[in-house]
């Protein structure tokens, strides 16, 4: 029998990629990337040039399907495999991504009634600008003891399906009453793909408020946030909610004269980019806390009962891999941060000398930050940048550094952001360690891990855990394509279970991190300190941060 291959698309913040992947050991045969031509839209809308508010993200619908417009051909292109032996294709994606469609599926924004509504358009998961709704549901939830709240680490996130959905019944009620369904732009994807719209239960469970057990939350939830809200779940989010590696439909022949592969090629239900990293690096059992490392950072780790965590993302029956509960936890920047700082506050001469020596701009910062020891620096920093996802689940936090000098360089600073990143997953780490979901072992996927040896070491230093690394560079574009082949099953030449395609197709490096002694003592005295300034800004010891938003809000708005 010939060789079998799946493809799998990953969808990122500011681009998608496929990869074509060699079903028997895992191996990527052909990749492609493909930039989002309309990136991220958070300062105006492209139809109409209307500014939009702070914390806005969002996406053109039609740059997803661009990705396979492009990125499927080319792989096929590049790798000269036959389309007839490509038998699964998965998707994965940035969440909570959503989306208003009308009853044909359309999204609302292609309509020229509402194209220069920005509440029309695709709400990316970085956008913010519902924290106010998130706030509101998380008060009348505690107030009314509504049982799910545990499950998410006490709050709702503003980056969720039901708080945006809110933000849009308060601030566009007739883009809500025109919308027929809301969705995920992973089902919305797959939805394109093969004609057969259902939910995945990943994004269900972790972004809008779904249990495998208790569903929804019930009517009279709804209704106390907002009359317009009481039916949501069975009109508006309405539609069958199916298990990871589930075939969703097979290729329509429409898109399979887009993509160039064959009509009937099996497609699998959407699912998380950092969820499906999980089995991509081997990891099927629990005890083992996966990092997908990229513009932010989740956390998964899997668990045999449910407990609850402060802060985390939820916990989700078989939400990352069958049988296993599936913890989610994440920080909000990570690799953003980084690249706020080479463009937005370094020095001219830092760009000049690193172009003489002929290295990009991360790469001279990086090689002069490693030559400090831990605490060299005297430069402290908290790393909400984008607010906090955990533990404390406040879009409304900022970023800060202690410690400047009149002698402090961008190298200093810049090792300061990276070992304040490393902080934040070392408090999720204590957090799910400290509830009984134990984390002996550490890997990291992604493009950071990659690239950016120093990152890694301080990880490692800063965990007191030794990191393994995926040898992949397109992880979760992987774990896409594995759940792609358990979709098309071991009949077709794919696997019956993500469980079997892990054992076959997964790959880490032999390389790993390991942390080194004297580092984990300077790291645990900063630690201490870092969760000083955490608490102190993140509990209520100052609301200093949210009072800075809001005189921040006023004056824009008096313009």
């Amino acid at each position: 029998m010939s060789q079998k291959y799946a493809i799998g698309v990953d969808y990122g913040t500011q681009s998608g990629r496929a990869v074509l992947v060699d079903l028997s050991n895992g191996n990527e045969i052909a990749d492609h990337v493909t930039p989002y031509p309309h990136g991220v839209i958070d300062e105006t809308l492209p139809t109409s040039g209307q500014p939009l508010g702070h914390d806005w993200a969002l996406q053109h619908p039609d740059d997803y399907i661009e990705v396979l417009r492009r990125s499927i051909p080319a792989v096929l292109r590049q790798s000269g495999v036959d389309p007839s032996n490509v038998i699964g294709l998965g998707i994965d994606f940035t969440a909570c991504t959503i989306l208003p469609v009308d009853a044909q599926g359309v999204p609302l924004c292609f309509n020229p009634e509402w194209k220069h509504n920005p509440h029309g358009w695709v709400k990316l998961w970085k956008h913010h600008a519902a924290q106010d709704e998130a706030d509101r549901l998380n008060a009348i939830a505690a107030e009314r003891g509504e049982k799910f709240l545990p499950r998410y680490g006490g709050k709702i996130s503003s980056e969720w399906m039901v708080a945006k959905i809110w933000q849009i019944v308060d601030e566009a009620p007739e883009v809500f009453e025109s919308a027929d369904l809301f969705t995920e732009a992973a089902d919305w994807v797959v939805w394109q793909l093969t004609g057969e719209f259902v939910r995945n239960s990943c994004t269900a469970g972790y972004k809008a408020i779904w249990h495998k057990q208790d569903g929804y939350p019930d009517k009279a939830f709804f209704r106390a946030l907002d009359p317009l809200l009481e039916n949501l779940t069975e009109t508006k989010l309405r539609g069958e909610i199916v298990p990871l590696g589930t075939k969703a439909g097979e290729l329509t022949e429409e898109m399979a004269k887009l993509t160039g592969l064959n009509a009937g090629t099996a497609i699998a239900v959407g699912n998380v980019d950092a969820h499906v990293a999980v089995p991509a690096v081997g990891v099927v059992t629990p005890g083992k806390l996966v990092m997908a490392m990229g513009t932010s950072i989740c956390h998964m780790l899997l668990g045999e009962e449910e407990v609850h965590v402060e802060g985390m993302c939820g916990v989700v029956e078989d939400g990352i891999i069958p049988g296993y509960l599936g913890y989610e936890a994440g920080q909000s920047a990570v690799g953003d941060i980084f690249e706020w700082f080479v463009e937005e506050a370094v020095p001219a001469y830092v760009k000049v000398a690193a172009e003489n020596a002929g290295v990009g701009v991360h790469q001279w910062l990086t090689e002069r930050a490693a030559e400090y020891k831990p605490g060299e620096t005297g430069l402290l920093a908290l790393d909400w940048w984008n607010g906090n996802r955990s533990v404390l689940v406040n879009a409304n936090l900022t970023g800060l550094i202690v410690g400047y000098t009149l002698l402090t360089k961008p190298e200093e600073v810049y090792r300061t952001l990276l070992e304040a990143t490393a902080f934040g997953t070392r408090k999720i780490i204590d957090a799910f360690h400290q509830s009984g979901v134990p984390v002996e072992e550490v890997y990291a996927c992604g493009g950071l891990p990659q690239h950016n040896s120093l990152l890694m070491q301080i990880y490692a230093d800063v965990t007191n855990r030794e990191i393994k690394v995926a040898d992949s560079k397109q992880t979760p574009a992987v774990g896409a394509a594995m759940f792609g082949a358990v979709a098309a099953g071991s009949a077709r030449g794919g696997y019956d279970s993500i469980v079997d395609a892990a054992l076959a197709m997964a790959r880490v490096r032999e390389e790993t991190f390991k942390p080194v002694p004297e580092n984990v003592a300077v790291y645990e005295k900063l630690y201490q300190e870092y969760s000083l300034l955490h608490d102190y800004f993140g509990r209520g010891g100052s609301g200093v941060m949210k009072r800075l938003k809001e005189l921040k809000d006023e004056v824009s708005r008096e313009d």
